[in-house]
Order: C-alpha cells, then sequence, then structure tokens
C-alpha cells in the first residue's frame, strides 16, 4: 500500500489524530515523518526495513518540507483562524481554506518524497514504536516516548 493511501487510513483511525498533532504542537515532532516511519515499519514485512542511514535521510527531507513549505503554510493558515480586524470574515475563512488546501498538498509531496527511503534490503525490520522513536531521535530534541510508544498502539490496531 501506497504510503499515502496508507497515512489516510491511519490519520482517520480513533485518536490517531489527536496524538500526532499533540506530538507535533507539544513535542514539536513531524508528523509525515512519523507516520512514513510507521508505515515503513508496517511494510517491513513486506521487503521494506529499515537502518539508522534512511532514518537521517528521511528526518532530513522532512525537515526541507517543513522548514521551506509547511511550516509557514501552517502558520498563515492559524493566523487566518482568528479575528482580525478589517479583514471580512468570510474572505478571510475563504482565503484559510485555500492555503489548508496547499499545505496539505504539501504534506502529500512530503510523503511521496518520504516513501522513496524505505529501501528494500536494508538492514533490519523495526516495530512501529521502534520506528517511531528512531524517527523521532533522527527528527531531533526531546524524545516524548510515552507519547510514541502510545500512538503505536493505535496505529498497530488493524495495521
Amino acid at each position: 500500500m501506497r504510503l499515502w493511501d496508507w497515512a489516510l487510513e491511519a490519520y482517520g483511525r480513533p485518536k490517531v489524530e489527536e496524538a500526532l498533532l499533540d506530538l507535533q504542537d507539544v513535542n514539536e515532532q513531524n508528523v509525515c515523518l512519523l507516520l512514513w516511519a510507521a508505515w515503513a515499519a508496517w511494510a517491513a514485512g513486506q521487503g521494506r526495513p529499515l537502518d539508522d542511514a534512511a532514518f537521517e535521510e528521511a528526518a532530513d527531507i522532512a525537515r526541507a518540507w517543513e522548514d521551506t513549505t509547511v511550516l509557514p503554510l501552517r502558520t498563515l493558515r492559524r493566523t487566518l483562524k482568528k479575528n482580525i480586524p478589517d479583514l471580512d470574515p468570510a474572505s478571510r475563512e475563504a482565503v484559510r481554506n485555500e492555503i489548508k488546501a496547499v499545505e496539505l498538498s504539501a504534506e502529500k509531496a512530503s510523503l511521496s518524497a518520504l516513501e522513496q527511503v524505505a529501501p528494500a534490503g536494508a538492514a533490519k525490520p523495526f516495530s512501529i514504536e521502534t520506528a517511531l522513536v528512531a524517527a523521532a531521535r533522527a527528527w531531533g530534541g526531546a524524545t516524548p516516548r510515552a507519547q510514541l510508544q502510545a500512538l503505536a498502539l493505535l496505529l498497530s490496531d488493524g495495521a
């Protein structure tokens, strides 16, 4: 299954969206990278295992998309969510919805680039939890183990 399709299905599971947004907003993790890691761990059983170099490459790709495209769009979208004097609310919301669509398109492009990083024949397969922790470490900052473990449980159900 392609990463985008897997990510949409996973994101739609109960509590997954909330867990991912908490990891993004509270723990400064990258949702696309985490979804890629979970998908790659799931896909490892189908001949796509991971190694440390894959996590580093994936983090670099995710960071490039995050820094140049996704984060600026998200910041603008969130700014436009607020009531802004002198901006017509209906027009502001229409522009916000267009930015939201472009942000989603950027995330899809990020996932498409990430999908190419899980090489066949790499060193070893990972569990979803181990892959999420490795992705968080590659991303940098504190590794929110409890939240990643909870997310792994949510993503493992029905995976």
